[in-house]
């Protein structure tokens, strides 16, 4: 009898450490996927404050463009609109980013047309700056969405699934771009800088980029 207490006991013991590493584990992935769409907000917001800057350079070359220059006003609007309303879902805050990247692609390739607006200082200098924001929000939703994915798997495997449940711990929304022309990654012509000349522009409506940098640090399985 005393031999089957203990084996109860220790398996008691088992079971309480299990559930509390299992539980613990959970608020460190939450928590991660917390911090990591922190980090794609402060990008969002950098690149919303980037864009009246460089619309206004624009206008001041191509003012006649205006029905370019209203979508990228709008889609902008409408993007900081669903960010800052908050509760939006990451679904939700990726369509509208998703239409502001198209509207901003359109925007830069009516630039082309503008030999005197390419060569601008200013408008070269806010270009690289979207350019920086944007590889570092793709950067980030590569981050978050590797932190989601483990989060998920644990809480759709047995048995973190049972505990899951027992703590009301759901599945996260994944932040995706779904558009493909959104997805393309043309290069940027930096002849105007007169320095040695840089890849152009392609012709296909996507968005810059610049190659990804490393994440801060990798999700937690």
């Amino acid at each position: 009898m005393l031999i089957t207490l203990i084996v109860v006991a220790g398996v008691v013991v088992l079971l309480g450490i299990a559930f509390t590493v299992s539980y613990n584990r959970f608020v460190t992935q939450r928590n991660l996927v917390q911090e990591s769409w922190r980090q794609i907000d402060v990008e969002l917001q950098r690149r919303y404050d980037l864009i009246p800057n460089l619309i206004e350079t624009v206008r001041g070359y191509a003012g006649h463009e205006r029905q370019v220059l209203e979508a990228v006003t709008q889609a902008r609007a409408n993007a900081q609109q669903v960010h800052d309303a908050g509760g939006a879902t990451p679904a939700q805050q990726a369509v509208a980013e998703g239409a502001l990247s198209g509207a901003l692609s359109r925007l830069l390739l009516t630039a082309e047309a503008y030999p005197d607006l390419k060569a601008n200082q200013n408008f070269l200098a806010l270009q690289q700056q979207l350019v920086e924001t944007e590889d570092r929000i793709a950067a980030g939703r590569r981050f978050y969405n590797g932190n989601v994915r483990a989060l998920n798997t644990r809480v759709q495997s047995f048995p973190s699934n049972l505990l899951a449940g027992m703590f009301n711990i759901r599945a996260v929304e994944y932040f995706e771009v779904h558009d493909p022309v959104v997805r393309a990654a043309p290069r940027v012509d930096f002849t105007g800088l007169g320095g040695p000349q840089q890849p152009s522009l392609p012709h296909q409506q996507g968005y810059p980029a610049i190659p990804p940098q490393q994440p801060p640090y990798p999700p937690q399985g």
